[in-house]
């Protein structure tokens, strides 16, 4: 395989048992890879997805030419999340599971099929870094605090390591949006519901970014005249994914909590003291659902981490892989950091 090529793959799993109680059956992990494990098998890098983002979304973290992110030196790959769409979801799975009778997914049942990944096809894999936003900094907390010894640093950009009380109502408030939709029918739509879809992109929109980003025009940056020109971006994204997957998705991230699993059994500090590698917390100082004083509380509880504050307008999108030319030159000094100290 080419180093500078991107291979697509499906990883079959068989039925995955789930924390929560039940069975996925079936399990299926899509994901992309590109560069090769090495000799002596030190040079795995893990992007995990976030959330409404397919794998292709990440590949913005992987550039040789401006960030240590290099398919020459490592072997990268990017696991999508389960209930997105790619991987086994709501919208590509049969029978019984199908559409709203998809089992409740966690943070731990995503990062064990990516074990399953790993020990199948990487055998033996010492992980050099797990990176993500969003979710994708979720799953690799969760990374770092499950398998200490096989993570050897991670980095998480715009995410805390469980979803805060207030998070967890702005996520009701997208979803109430959609459901409210008559054709969404309690998730047995016979076509997508588009108004339902509309209003989850609009009120959505409202929270990606800060009040400054608005307030200042920020939206001129992305190539947009108005707020509404980006509202309507917003919308025709949403229109695009199944509404099924993007509450499955969305229950995840709800119930997100990285000590909510056998290992930790809901031992919050324990969880976050177990990540005892180098690790860097990027939260954006305008974020308005991931909190940057969550992100530093949490972050002084685990033994291996620093905080870097992202100082941005662009809220919650300041962290996301190619969004921010200027927050992307910081996120790739931090992970050139971690990398180059190993």
């Amino acid at each position: 395989m080419p180093f500078n090529q991107w291979v697509i793959d499906d990883f079959e799993a068989g039925d995955l048992t789930l924390s929560g109680g039940g069975i996925l059956r079936n399990a299926r992990l899509h994901y992309h890879q590109i560069g090769q494990m090495n000799a002596q098998k030190d040079n795995v890098i893990l992007l995990p997805t976030y959330y409404g983002g397919a794998a292709e979304g990440n590949r913005a973290f992987v550039s040789p030419e401006y960030g240590p992110l290099d398919p020459q030196q490592y072997c990268i790959i990017i696991p999508a999340m389960l209930g997105a769409g790619e991987s086994s979801s709501p919208s590509n799975t049969l029978g019984s599971q199908a559409g709203p009778g998809f089992p409740a997914i966690s943070l731990y049942d995503n990062v064990m099929l990516q074990k399953q990944l790993l020990d199948a096809r990487f055998p033996g894999a010492s992980i050099a870094l797990v990176m993500g936003w969003s979710m994708g900094g979720m799953q690799a907390l969760q990374w770092a605090s499950l398998s200490p010894e096989k993570v050897r640093s991670v980095l998480a950009t715009c995410c805390t390591a469980r979803c805060s009380p207030h998070n967890w109502l702005f996520l009701e408030g997208v979803k109430a949006a959609l459901t409210c939709d008559a054709d969404f029918a309690g998730g047995h739509y016979r076509r997508p519901p588009e108004k339902g879809l509309k209003a989850f992109g609009t009120v959505y929109a409202g929270w990606a970014y800060s009040q400054a980003f608005f307030r200042r025009g920020g939206y001129k940056e992305l190539g947009f005249d108005s707020v509404e020109a980006l509202v309507r971006f917003w919308e025709n994204d949403h229109l695009a994914q199944d509404a099924n997957d993007l509450l499955c998705a969305l229950k995840t991230w709800q119930s997100s909590d990285i000590s909510a699993n056998p290992t930790f059994n809901g031992d919050f500090a324990q969880a976050l003291g177990a990540i005892t590698m180098p690790a860097a917390v990027m939260p954006s100082r305008s974020d308005l659902y991931f909190a940057v004083d969550q992100a530093t509380e949490e972050s002084g509880r685990m033994p291996g981490a620093r905080l870097s504050v992202l100082e941005s307008d662009w809220g919650h999108i300041a962290g996301g892989p190619g969004r921010h030319e200027g927050m992307m030159a910081k996120i790739w000094e931090v992970a050139g950091e971690l990398l180059n100290a190993q």
